[in-house]
């Protein structure tokens, strides 16, 4: 006997909210435009996705059944289901994401940052947004930059917003003098090479940074050995992902997210290791942590200018038993 066909008002996919009540026709139709199953994303989190994109829409606002599924019918429904099942920790997913937006994110990042597309900065910029999108399993659920794609706009589009806003936050971050006016009451900001002349010398500037390589030291001591060998072939041999990839047998999407994912873990380690001080030890007085502002500071003249061979710690110290790799804060 042939499948019945799904009819309006026939009953609603399971999770399927009030907000959708109704609309289980139309919500089944755009499962299948997506092609959300070449992925293995099941409806009911397909549903979740749509869920999120018309509260966010309609948040201010009444949502009537027609407007909705007008709104519906306006989505770039196979970017939404890809960014749904990237969320999701889909590793099809992640790999066809990674083979097709890569070269388009180099792009993007190189002509925000005002950089040519070949340009290490550049590249590490778009390569740093990874882990950010792939997520991490938290005590709530899997928490992804992607659940903030609602698919109003395309995908590519979405992105480049994306690094956009992250690299305004890296220049208000860097940003470190406060802006003067000119005669006509337009901002001015001091030229860099001038910016000593207005900054007093921090008595402190050396002790933060032996602070902070000492944290380094004592998060580097936790890191495996593997995790070390691919921090070590990017960061000191310049071994592209590509190449990092085929010497442990890994697809280049992984070996950059595991990058950036050690790279993360290890500033949370050091930061830990910095606001925990020293207990007194051998007739030493005990040392208080440092509070955030402290932390920011360390972090802040480690880029300025590091005084220490970070090779040198990753290569010396012992690894841990486990899986797990860094580099310094912030880099």
């Amino acid at each position: 006997m042939p499948k019945e066909t799904a009819k309006p008002g026939a009953e609603s996919p399971p999770g399927l909210s009030r907000l959708l009540d109704g609309s289980a026709f139309l919500v089944e139709k755009l499962y299948a435009q997506s092609q959300a199953a070449r992925w293995g994303l099941t409806l009911e989190r397909f549903v979740l996705s749509l869920e999120r994109s018309v509260t966010k829409r309609f948040a201010a606002e009444p949502a009537p059944r027609q407007k909705v599924e007008g709104y519906l019918g306006s989505l770039h429904l196979e970017d939404l289901a890809l960014a749904c099942a990237c969320a999701a920790g889909c590793e099809s997913a992640w790999e066809h994401f990674f083979t097709t937006y890569r070269l388009y994110l180099y792009s993007a990042a190189a002509a925000i940052t005002k950089r040519p597309p070949s340009d290490p900065y550049a590249r590490e910029f778009a390569d740093s947004l990874y882990a950010t999108l792939y997520g991490r399993e938290t005590t709530i659920g899997r928490v992804s930059l992607f659940n903030h794609f609602h698919g109003r706009s395309k995908l590519s589009t979405w992105l480049r917003a994306v690094l956009a806003q992250r690299y305004i936050d890296v220049l208000r971050q860097e940003k470190r003098l406060e802006s003067l006016e000119d005669d006509e009451g337009s901002e001015k900001v001091l030229p860099q090479k001038l910016r000593s002349n207005w900054q007093p010398t921090d008595p402190n500037r050396s002790r933060y940074l032996r602070l902070l390589a000492d944290a380094l030291k004592q998060a580097i001591s936790s890191l495996s050995q593997l995790d070390r060998t691919r921090l070590i072939s990017y960061y000191l041999k310049d071994l592209t992902l590509a190449e990092i990839g085929k010497t442990m047998n890994e697809h280049e999407a992984t070996v950059s997210r595991k990058l950036e994912r050690v790279r993360q873990e290890l500033r949370v380690k050091v930061i830990a290791v910095l606001k925990s001080g020293c207990a007194a030890k051998n007739g030493v007085d005990a040392k208080p942590g440092l509070d955030d502002a402290q932390i920011q500071l360390c972090f802040e003249y480690a880029t300025e200018a590091w005084p220490f061979d970070f090779s040198q710690l990753l290569e010396a110290i012992p690894p841990a038993r486990s899986v797990a790799k860094s580099l310094p804060p912030g880099g």
